[in-house]
């Protein structure tokens, strides 16, 4: 049983190679009228579902171990030191030699799971006996690099422990122990990607969308945002719409100029409609499409872009009459 909740983490390299994939197929893909932001999300539902499939895995592994709690069979340990090797090589193998820029980005931006923290005080206790350890030990750990080595080491200890004292109820506790780590392990990969797929703010990020609106808020011209809303399309990409509204005598360019290239640098896809404070106001939306290719995934998320065209749009009621531009940047 201890085996398997192992190889789980085989499974759960290959849906890990099959998003890789996913990555590579959505770099050759443009945005289309039913997917106005591209195909990225594609991959943020990917990982999600792999992390989401690893844990329902653990769940049964805990599910048949409760079972075998109440009758322990006896268990053959002849190829348990075969398997849990090959299933380590092929799990670190496609842990490091693997580019796989979305689950990289899950690991590095999700938070920290409970091994990973445990392991973090372990190491830091360490450094201070052994300070030339800190350079190899304090740095954030990979979480399925060390579910691999903790998962070998409850499957060497199972294997002695049967080997020496016919001790079997070891298989099953190693089990248990494996499926609570993997379930650890992924459950804050899945509570990252599960906002990306609601489409929240990022909180780390909410501080600095408030300072730059701020900012823009104090632009000759600019009298009040409207309406404003941002949330994450995929990783590394910010979305955003929100209206402005300036002055009777303020030059609309010129505003809307001003105010994307404040909030460019950290909003990938930005719609900016502005309209005058007068009875017959003029409106216009700006909207800027992303640009940056999904196999990069920056921390922070930065961009920078220039403005072009326009359209007209029917009015919308007898007091107001609305125009937009639609502005591409590139």
């Amino acid at each position: 049983m201890a085996l398997t909740a192992y190889t789980y983490l085989t499974i759960f390299d290959i849906f890990s190679l099959l998003t890789c994939l996913l990555t590579l197929w959505i770099q050759y893909q443009r945005s289309s009228s039913i997917y106005s932001f591209g195909y990225d999300r594609f991959v943020v539902l990917a990982v999600f579902a792999s992390t989401m499939l690893a844990q329902l895995g653990a769940l049964f592994i805990i599910k048949e171990s409760i079972e075998r709690f109440i009758m322990q069979p006896e268990i053959h340990t002849g190829r348990l030191l075969l398997g849990t090797i090959l299933a380590f090589v092929v799990h670190m193998v496609v842990t490091y030699s693997i580019n796989n820029r979305a689950m990289n980005h899950v690991v590095a931006a999700s938070s920290s799971s409970w091994l990973q923290e445990h392991m973090t005080d372990m190491s830091e206790s360490l450094c201070h006996v052994i300070p030339g350890l800190s350079k190899l030990l304090l740095p954030r750990l990979n979480p399925f690099a060390l579910i691999a080595f903790a998962g070998a080491i409850a499957l060497f200890s199972t294997h002695v422990l049967i080997d020496a004292k016919m001790y079997y109820s070891a298989d099953t506790w190693a089990a248990v122990a494996i499926a609570l780590m993997t379930w650890g392990t992924m459950f804050p990969m899945s509570m990252y990607t599960g906002k990306i797929l609601l489409q929240t703010s990022p909180s780390h990020i909410i501080g600095q969308l408030d300072k730059l609106l701020r900012e823009a808020s104090t632009l000759d011209g600019v009298l009040e945002f409207r309406h404003e809303h941002f949330w994450t399309v995929s990783f590394g990409v910010l979305a955003g719409t929100l209206q402005v509204r300036v002055r009777r005598d303020a030059d609309e360019q010129m505003v809307l100029a001003h105010v994307y290239n404040r909030l460019s640098n950290l909003v990938s896809e930005l719609t900016i409609q502005i309209f005058k404070d007068d009875w017959t106001r003029s409106a216009m939306t700006y909207h800027l499409p992303s640009t940056t290719p999904f196999s990069s995934y920056p921390p922070p998320m930065t961009q920078s872009h220039s403005a072009t065209s326009v359209s007209n749009f029917p009015r919308h009621s007898s007091q107001e009459n609305f125009y937009f531009s639609n502005a591409n940047i590139r």
